[in-house]
Parts: C-alpha cells; structure tokens; sequence
C-alpha cells in the first residue's frame, strides 16, 4: 500500500505523516505539500512539492508512486479564510474535488478528507450536539466544510468511492505552531506561558469550545481509515469529541504548574466565529461504529504541553 498526503507540511500533516511511516514504512508514505516542512519529515521519507490547487500534479504523483490512499489535509482555517473567502472557497472545495474524481476513475482506493466543528452554526444545539443535526454555518470555512460532507457523501452513494471524514474539534499540539484556527488560542496560550508568563487571550473567559489533543486527532484519523468499509456507516462525517473547556478552566489549570501566569481576555473578530459554535459534541455514532475513544483530558493534555515545551 502507498499512501499520499497531500498538505503533509501542516498543522494536522506533519504529525500523521510520521505515524504513518512509523506504521507502514518511510518509503510508502509520500509527503506532498507547496512548500517543504520540517527536517524530520523531509528527512524521513519521500517528498513531492504538490499544488493541492493543480489535478494534474496530483495525478502525476498517484500515478507514479501508485497510490492507493490518499489523505487530503490542505485547507484554509477559520479565521484566515475570512480575510480571504474566495481563496479559501477555491483551496477547500477544488482539491476535494480533484481527488474525488480521481478515486471515481478508479486511480486512487480509499480518500480520507477532514470535516471541522465549522460545519456547525449558530442555529445547531449548543450542548452535546448531535450526528445529525441543524447545519447552518455562518463562516466561509464552515460552508466549504459543510458543501464538502455534501460532496463526499454524494460521491460514496453515485460512485462507490470509499471517502471517510471526521469533523475535528480544536486540536492543540506542542510539534507545530497554530495554522490561523479559531481554537489556536489553545496552543498559544502554553507558548505565550512558558515564554512571558501571560497571555492576551483573543476570545472571552467563559467561551467554551470543544478540543482534542493532537495525539487523540491521530489515532481518530488512523483508526477510521483501518477499519472496515462496513463500519463507515456515516459517508458525510463523524462527529468526533475529546474534551471541551473554556479559556478560563485552562489558565487555571496551568496555573497550578506556573504559579505566575497571568491572562487578559481581548476578544477580536474571532469571538464571533467561536459563538457560532457548538460547546460540546456528542460523538457516540464513531464510539459505535469503528471503537474510538480518547485517551486524554484537560489535565493530562496541559502536563504533556508543558513537559514537552519546556
């Protein structure tokens, strides 16, 4: 099996790009991205400057390593596609589509593509929001998610095409930096500790967003892909949760390991993205369906944030 990554050099990539060779070799997972990453990635295996933007480059390089994977994590994020919607209309919607249709014309197998939170509203159920539910997404990201779960769904029923998705929460990592999210607060937040001992936190005290530890993302990502075809059961996207709190419940929880931390709350344009949010997800479809479940919560995500930032 050859597996491609297309937005290898990402928040989300770089990360899945190294479990993945841990689990299928250096030499079978080929890391494609615009621009190259860091020395681990570039070092550890095969590497394609890749356009996600251009369909022929993309067939060009499932042709010739003969992939039969493909996981498409090149996106604009939530706050950086409102500076620029059409761009990140473009980005989002027209490489999901280039990959689709070439698993449609029998060129790649089996497509993982990732949803968001985003896909979700001001109108949807704040609290323990459900599989299906009210999508009506008021930000640019969102609606090129939500179209794309459309898209995905309608390509597995016309066209049988094995695509699996998971709509991510918040993910806080300590390898990379934040990619322009509306949950990067989270993980500038122990940067901004561990260097000056406070933060001006961007969104308000009591703003409470689901999150995951980036290691749980993983697992989720991988685990969906193993599973049977069978146990896919949802061809739009799963839900999927690990934690939710607010910014006010991790300062305290930091604070008991940097006693000097302080926080300010200046909340920005992005205040209004995190409102249209839900607080907490009910992911029980995927606990169902293909067994996932997370291993870490709040305390155990701030040690291994501190521990390995330090």
């Amino acid at each position: 099996m050859k597996i491609l990554i297309i937005g290898a050099c990402g928040q989300i990539g770089t990360e899945l790009t190294m479990r993945l060779r841990e689990l299928y070799g250096n030499e079978s997972v080929i890391a494609g991205d615009i621009r190259e990453g860091s020395d681990e990635l570039m070092n550890s295996g095969p590497f394609e400057i890749l356009d996600a933007m251009d369909r022929d480059s993309i067939e060009d390089v499932c042709l010739h390593y003969e992939i039969s994977e493909v996981y498409l994590m090149a996106a604009m994020l939530s706050a950086t596609a409102e500076k620029y919607p059409k761009k990140a209309w473009n980005l989002n919607m027209d490489s999901l589509f280039h990959v689709l249709n070439l698993a449609r014309e029998g060129k790649i197998e089996k497509i993982f593509w990732p949803s968001s939170i985003a896909v979700f509203g001001p109108t949807t159920p704040k609290e323990n929001t459900p599989q299906q539910t009210i999508m009506e997404p008021s930000t640019v990201y969102g609606i090129s998610k939500q179209t794309g779960e459309r898209w995905c769904e309608y390509y597995h029923n016309k066209y049988g095409v094995d695509v699996r998705s998971i709509r991510y929460p918040g993910l806080i990592s300590w390898k990379t930096l934040p990619g322009g999210g509306t949950t990067d607060y989270a993980v500038e937040i122990f940067h901004e500790a561990l260097k000056n001992n406070h933060y001006d936190c961007f969104l308000s005290e009591t703003t409470n967003l689901p999150m995951m530890f980036m290691e749980d993302a993983i697992k989720a990502t991988v685990s969906i892909m193993q599973t049977k075809p069978e146990n896919v059961k949802q061809r739009s996207s799963y839900n999927l949760a690990g934690m939710s709190f607010t910014p006010q419940e991790i300062a305290t929880e930091i604070q008991t390991h940097l006693k000097d931390f302080t926080i300010n709350y200046k909340p920005d344009f992005r205040q209004a993205i995190a409102d249209s949010w839900p607080g907490s997800i009910d992911d029980s479809e995927a606990r169902k369906d293909w067994s996932w479940n997370n291993d870490y919560d709040l305390k155990k995500m701030v040690i291994e944030m501190i521990d390995n930032l330090k």
